[in-house]
């Protein structure tokens, strides 16, 4: 007796990594969104992710259709202190989506800056480029400049080095530089490679340092440089491939772009081509 034919399985990609690749939003999230109903195929709603597509799919998300994926990009973003850091916010407060240039496709933020810290944020169209760089197995180190209320000696320093534990979470090790001594305040240089929500502020209080400035400089060889605060610059596709693996045609020199809002200041200024050490896009709309 012949063996039964196994079921034919349709080619394509997973839906969830197609629309994250389209810039919908992350694998995970476009997950959470299929499991609330906002996604159909071919006019059927899903309700499980376990679906491959191709490109002949009619893919809708909340009733309207989804655009091709575009190449994957990614933007340096100086961010202001004093901007929440996700496409809305429940307390009505101003987003770094809502000061982004108008001429900035839709994006989305790798990792995020709490509201009072500031400095280099990346921003991408691309869901699984966005997973990929805040996955820990990057291990790329994420550096910040940091201005705290208090006094630094090697001793009360050394707890952070070697790893600290706030209120039952574990803290890796971090790096700390010590850059000066202000009056009451010391500036420090903290090297992280995997960031907990309000890290180093947390790390910092346990050991007698109240931070009052958090500037991220750096993350992984992306540098803020010497990008306006609220600037927004397109890393170059030289620099995607050498970092990242990402090959495209290259496209003309990036500009730092102006943010919208009347709350930012900018200045066109001189800026890196996104590889340089000193401390900008849009998403989730």
């Amino acid at each position: 007796m012949p063996a039964p034919m196994e079921k034919d399985v349709k080619k394509g990609e997973r839906i969830a990594k197609k629309l994250a690749r389209a810039g919908v939003a992350s694998r995970r999230e476009v997950e959470r969104m299929i499991e609330a109903g906002r996604v159909s195929v071919n006019g059927k709603k899903l309700d499980s992710p376990a679906l491959n597509v191709v490109d002949s799919d009619d893919i809708l998300v909340d009733g309207r259709p989804v655009a091709a994926a575009e190449p994957a990009k990614l933007w340096r973003y100086h961010k202001p202190a004093g901007l929440v850091t996700s496409a809305r916010d429940e307390k009505g407060r101003a987003t770094v989506f809502d000061r982004l240039p108008p001429e900035l496709p839709r994006v989305m933020s790798v990792g995020r800056l709490d509201l009072t810290s500031e400095g280099l944020l990346l921003l991408t169209n691309d869901g699984e480029l966005k997973r990929k760089l805040e996955l820990p197995s990057t291990g790329w180190v994420r550096k910040y400049r940091v201005r705290a209320n208090g006094n630094a000696s090697d001793q009360r320093l050394k707890p952070l080095r070697d790893g600290i534990t706030v209120d039952g979470v574990q803290f890796q090790p971090m790096s700390v530089d010590f850059d000066k001594q202000s009056g009451a305040n010391v500036w420090l240089t903290i090297g992280l490679r995997e960031g907990k929500n309000r890290e180093i502020r947390r790390a910092l209080e346990e050991v007698g340092l109240i931070v009052n400035r958090l500037i991220r400089v750096s993350y992984g060889p992306f540098q803020l440089g010497d990008l306006a605060r609220g600037a927004v610059e397109e890393v170059r596709p030289k620099i995607l491939r050498d970092q990242l693996g990402i090959k495209r045609e290259p496209d003309a020199k990036p500009e730092a772009l102006k943010p919208k809002g009347p709350r930012v200041r900018v200045q066109s200024g001189r800026n890196s081509p996104g590889v340089s050490l000193r401390g900008k896009k849009r998403g989730g709309r």
